[in-house]
């Protein structure tokens, strides 16, 4: 386990807000929200599903209107500006009634039992507690090989920049007070490279945060929105716009 900074006991937490972009997951949303919602019943966490569809052309928003009416603590969303799955989380985050938020997969490849983890960690005072799949505990099951190569390799490339130990920076699946959200805005990056863009930002302005092992596997319905090929110069540009506020900006983004 790793801390990035002093911890000093924040306010207690009184709501979990889980943001969830979704685009045609007709296969899988109903059963994803489903489980989670049970899961944090089970745990006493108090919470609200906020799923956020980005432009569906499947049955994804129907089935969500159909479940609002079984599950009180869901929150489905329509993201009608521009699309892409940054703005779909930007929708979420700009709604949501939470004073943490956990920021999850539609396609049920993140653990819901690591959501009540990732809770539990942050009421111990964190401001920001992340997962990891590669550290011991941890795991990936079904892993596209190619990806993970570039997986490694990224996060390799993230460690030595920024120096952290922080070795699975790419996940979007990871946890926040509302007050880090806020003091990371504004948030820039319009798609995925937003899973990138909010823990660095966490780390580079001082917030507090620690790592706990998480599992992932790979989607067994739909199809996966990432596309490395175009998202590679992206994913750069704002590590190097992070990188270049830690060394420049004199600490003018730094958590008051």
């Amino acid at each position: 386990m790793s801390e990035g900074a002093e911890k000093i006991a924040p306010p207690p937490l009184s709501l979990l807000s889980i943001v969830v972009p979704a685009r045609d997951e007709e296969g899988c949303i109903a059963s994803m929200v489903e489980h989670l919602h049970i899961e944090l019943k089970l745990h006493n966490v108090p919470h609200e599903i906020v799923v956020v569809d980005d432009g569906s052309k499947d049955r994804t928003w129907e089935i969500l209107s159909e479940l609002r009416n079984s599950i009180p603590n869901l929150c489905p969303l329509q993201n009608t500006g521009q699309h892409g799955f940054g703005r779909a989380i930007f929708c979420g985050l700009d709604n949501m009634q939470g004073d943490a938020v956990v920021i999850m997969m539609a396609d049920e490849s993140d653990d819901c039992r690591d959501v009540v983890r990732y809770w539990q960690k942050l009421n111990e005072g964190f401001d920001c507690v992340f997962g990891s799949r590669f550290m011991r505990g941890g795991g990936v099951i079904d892993y596209p090989r190619v990806k993970l190569m570039i997986n490694r390799m990224a996060n390799l490339f993230l460690k030595v920049l920024f120096q952290i130990k922080l070795n699975d920076t790419t996940n979007a699946f990871k946890c926040y007070r509302r007050t880090v959200i806020e003091g990371c805005r504004p948030l820039i990056s319009p798609h995925f490279n937003l899973t990138v863009e909010i823990p660095l930002k966490a780390i580079v302005r001082g917030y507090t945060w620690t790592v706990m092992p998480i599992t992932w596997r790979n989607r067994r319905t739909g199809e996966a929105k990432l596309k490395i090929k175009e998202m590679g110069s992206r994913y750069l540009f704002i590590c190097l716009y992070v990188w270049l506020e830690k060394y420049f900006s004199r600490g003018d983004y730094k958590k008051k």
